[in-house]
């Protein structure tokens, strides 16, 4: 039905509002700096790194940093702060031991959990399973136990908790000893995980996402992120003191817009000022614009002051007979 009111003789017109959002100005610089270094360029030549927000805003900066002849890594804004932590929430005296394997690799943002192997540590993802250590009896005294049953970090926590005290602690060189000892050369899970939360450098909500499958991360603390060109932007986290080109934004910081006449035949039966009529309009309208290429449109209805949008057109000959009556 909606469909045929665009069609025939004029009776109905209404203004329509058109508000383009210009996307963002991506800028490719060569330079290999840190995360931080590139920042600080950014923000004093442009806006700040790169804040990718949609689809369309990541080819755009695909096709900046291919058209310069780049096709690997590049700094963006993201960055993600990790806070290492015991299952138990214990804090004492040796609660920041750590004995990480000396590992450079990528992440990408899931939770993780940390892993003992030939004494030193990795953090593995939470969903992979390994068997674990959890331990009894008082926490700055514990017994440690070994459970061969493979399961997730999660599911290896609850398990402790219902059986034993909870996952291990391992707060000094001994006690890694004896975890290592009981776990021989299996992956095993201990007591620390990982809490994240993720940022753009400029402030910007973070809602769009588009990771890459990684490889084991890396313990740190805070990570940076970067767009893989040759795996179509995808996004990872690495160490922020490695030098890379990066990509820049410059914010137009306006958005056009146009206003348009629109004119329409309803059937009889059609209130066109009706809201969910009106809604149903715009959505049409919208498709259409995308479906001919037309993106970044925000439309919007422009009411008068009684409310409504349309109003009824006069047929040519009430015109005339109005101007007759006025002679």
């Amino acid at each position: 039905m909606m469909e045929r009111s665009l069609l025939g003789v004029l009776y109905f017109s209404g203004w329509l509002q058109l508000s383009t959002c210009l996307l963002r100005q991506y800028h490719f610089v060569a330079d290999e700096m840190t995360w931080t270094e590139a920042q600080t360029y950014c923000r004093q030549k442009h806006t700040d790194l790169a804040t990718i927000e949609n689809n369309d805003e990541m080819n755009q900066l695909i096709n900046t940093v291919s058209s310069a002849g780049h096709n690997s890594e590049v700094w963006i804004g993201l960055y993600s702060e990790i806070d290492w932590k015991w299952s138990d929430g214990f804090n004492g005296t040796g609660a920041q031991y750590r004995n990480w394997q000396p590992t450079i690799s990528h992440l990408n943002f899931n939770e993780y959990g940390s892993v003992i192997y030939h004494q030193t540590w990795q953090s593995h993802d939470c969903s992979h399973t390994h068997q674990f250590i959890c331990y009894k009896g008082k926490q700055l005294d514990p017994e440690f136990v070994y459970v061969e049953t493979s399961m997730t970090w999660s599911n290896a926590q609850r398990y402790c908790r219902e059986n034993f005290i909870d996952l291990a602690n391992v707060r000094n060189d001994a006690e890694n000893q004896k975890v290592q000892t009981l776990s021989g050369t299996s992956w095993t899970w201990i007591g620390l995980f990982s809490s994240s939360s993720l940022h753009w450098s400029d402030g910007s909500g973070y809602d769009f996402t588009n990771w890459r499958s990684a490889t084991r991360p890396f313990p740190s603390t805070v990570t940076c992120g970067v767009a893989v060109l040759r795996d179509f932007g995808r996004w990872l986290l690495t160490f922020c003191e490695t030098r890379l080109p990066f990509v820049c934004y410059s914010d137009p910081s306006r958005v056009e817009r146009k206003v348009v006449k629109l004119m329409l035949k309803p059937e009889d039966s059609v209130d066109l000022n009706d809201p969910a009529v009106k809604a149903d309009l715009l959505k049409k309208l919208q498709v259409k614009l995308e479906e001919n290429g037309v993106i970044g449109v925000t439309l919007k209805w422009r009411e008068q002051p009684d409310g409504e949008v349309f109003r009824k057109e006069r047929t040519r000959s009430q015109k005339n007979r109005r101007q007759t009556t006025e002679l």
